[in-house]
Order: structure tokens, then C-alpha cells, then sequence
């Protein structure tokens, strides 16, 4: 069965924590419409505080995405895996994974939080935004309402 990923990360510093920035951060898109023949890539969307927040894609391969992916029985199991735990804000335990049937799509959304080696530089923030649909999908499929939205978002201070 056809499994379509959009992988979207944005990722900004304490420079867009507020005013104008974050405005233009907490606009930035949640789901893109695909460009043709995206699978079985994932079409990967970066968007960051340097450019404005201006996306700008590309693809990779399914595998290289932060998600773990499985079908068995019909279904499409949908786990995103996650970074290092000290990149993780305070947020309670992990959901379970999402089970998706075929014709319906997850938007799974998680953040993270670094500091730089010494805390010298400073924090920087990005959230991931994982868009995934099971079975055949028209190319504007993620710009309405998913199936199942999984927010896993922590506080980031």
C-alpha cells in the first residue's frame, strides 16, 4: 500500500521567542501540497529563523525521516522516534504509537530544545511536524484536517 510522508521542521533561536519573529514563526505552514510523484520519498520541508521561516523542500528517502513506519494487518503504524532526551522540553510520557487504516492520515507534532556545549551560545528550539497518510493521496491531501493529530508539543521556556 502507498504510504506518503511530509516531514516538516522548523527551527528557530530565542530571537524568535517574540514579536514580529514569532508572529511570522507561529504562521509558518503545518501541511504543503505534494509536489508530483513524491513516493516513495518523503518530501521534506525546512523552514528556519535565518531565511525568515521561508520553506524551502526537498526529498529523501522514508527511511531517513524521523519515524518509524510498519504495516501489519492492514494498517500503518506511525511513530515518530525522537532525539536525545536532553533535547526534549518537560512533557508527560510518550503517547503510543498511531494506528492509521487505509484513506486516513496522522499530523504528528513534537519539539525540542538545545543548548549549546557549556551553555556558552545560548537555546535553540525546533518543532517537527510529521504528515502521513496511508494508501492513494491527491496532492493537497494535508492541507485540510488529518485523521488523527497527535500533539506532542512541551513547554520550551
Amino acid at each position: 500500500m502507498e504510504i506518503t510522508v511530509q516531514w516538516i521542521r522548523t527551527s528557530w533561536t530565542k530571537e524568535s521567542r517574540g514579536g514580529e519573529a514569532a508572529a511570522r514563526r507561529n504562521a509558518a505552514p503545518v501541511g504543503f501540497a505534494l509536489p508530483h510523484a513524491v513516493a516513495p520519498f518523503a518530501h521534506v520541508i525546512r523552514m528556519d529563523e535565518r531565511n525568515g521561516f521561508e520553506p524551502y523542500d526537498s526529498r529523501e528517502e522514508v527511511g531517513k525521516a524521523d519515524v518509524q513506519l510498519r504495516e501489519a494487518d492492514g494498517r500503518l503504524r506511525v511513530f515518530p522516534r525522537v532525539k536525545p532526551l536532553f533535547s526534549l522540553p518537560p512533557r508527560p510520557r510518550r503517547p503510543p504509537a498511531v494506528r492509521i487504516l487505509p484513506g486516513q492520515w496522522v499530523r504528528w507534532q513534537l519539539n525540542y530544545r538545545f543548548s549549546s556545549a557549556l551553555g556558552i551560545r545560548g537555546w535553540s528550539y525546533w518543532l517537527d511536524t510529521f504528515n502521513i497518510a496511508y494508501g492513494p493521496v491527491n496532492a493537497d491531501v494535508f492541507l485540510s484536517e488529518p485523521t488523527v493529530f497527535v500533539d506532542e508539543r512541551g513547554p520550551v521556556r
